[in-house]
């Protein structure tokens, strides 16, 4: 694997906005993703890493078992709207970017020419300006990016996201009183201009962050483990502030865009390894 500077930097990141590891959304893999009801809620776009999301590690055609998926997905959002990302396929390092036109081919899906590894900030601008050029443009906040490693996939997600504040009205006591508003309106002079106190919240525009946990083939466990680790901690201690636990990480139900499917061979848990099975018979497991 080669060396991804901009991917040593994230920890230095997080110092700052730990956030950035959080995806908004955890799937086995894109089976579980309703495509048709994430286009309906306003994305238009899709940004998918490669190994480990679509294809195996060094592989250039589709894992057979995301064919259905992967079509609907094509189809809902249309061939030159999902654009494949990947720091091997595309990159600097893929001479006469021969591999890109492989993966291109066997995924008929256009893969984006970086020079920088994701999550790099040249990386997120040759993304954004792939999408600017189409026929239609598409905003980062109509976009979903979807892969299977924190530090790269989540992070350049959550780096292209922004943070509004908006403004809204309190709710007024005649809303939450409704049979009191008669009483009201004769009590009070109804020539001054009613006023309701504003608050303001900040509110995450950009893409939706999804984080893929199926791996098709082994590839570094022990960096997986850790940064599934920092997801729960960041999750527990910032998200929410020490109160109660993180979020149960085999549950896969998030929200609307989880699509509810029979597979077993997807929703089942890994088997145990090696150490975990002596551990267990040590304790009488």
């Amino acid at each position: 694997m080669p060396f991804n500077f901009p991917g040593t930097l994230v920890p230095l990141h997080l110092l700052i906005n730990p956030r950035l590891v959080v995806p908004q959304m955890i799937v086995k893999d894109i089976r579980q993703l309703d495509f048709p009801e994430l286009r309906r809620g306003g994305y238009r776009g899709a940004v998918f890493d490669k190994d480990n999301c679509l294809t195996r590690p060094h592989r250039d055609t589709l894992v057979p078992e995301l064919k259905d998926a992967w079509d609907e997905c094509r189809k809902t959002f249309g061939p030159q709207n999902v654009l494949i990302v990947s720091n091997s396929a595309g990159s600097h390092l893929d001479a006469g970017e021969i591999q890109a036109e492989s993966v291109s081919h066997h995924l008929s899906a256009p893969v984006l020419r970086h020079t920088s590894f994701k999550p790099s900030y040249s990386c997120i601008a040759s993304v954004r300006a792939y999408f600017a050029s189409l026929p239609q443009p598409i905003r980062d906040e109509e976009l979903i990016v979807v892969g299977d490693r924190v530090f790269t996939d989540t992070v350049m997600a959550n780096r292209m996201a922004c943070h509004e504040r908006v403004s809204t009205p309190a709710p007024s006591h005649a809303d939450e009183h409704p049979d009191a508003v008669e009483d009201l309106s004769k009590e009070l002079d109804t020539s001054a201009p009613a006023r309701s106190p504003i608050s303001s919240s900040r509110v995450r525009v950009g893409p939706l962050a999804i984080l893929t946990t199926s791996v098709w083939e082994r590839d570094s466990p022990v960096l997986r483990r850790l940064e599934m680790q920092v997801v729960k901690g960041v999750e527990r201690w910032v998200v929410n502030q020490g109160h109660g636990a993180a979020r149960d990480w085999t549950d896969v139900r998030y929200g609307r865009f989880f699509k509810e499917l029979a597979m077993p061979e997807v929703l089942r848990r890994e088997e145990p390894g090696f150490v975990r099975r002596l551990l267990r018979r040590w304790r009488g497991e």
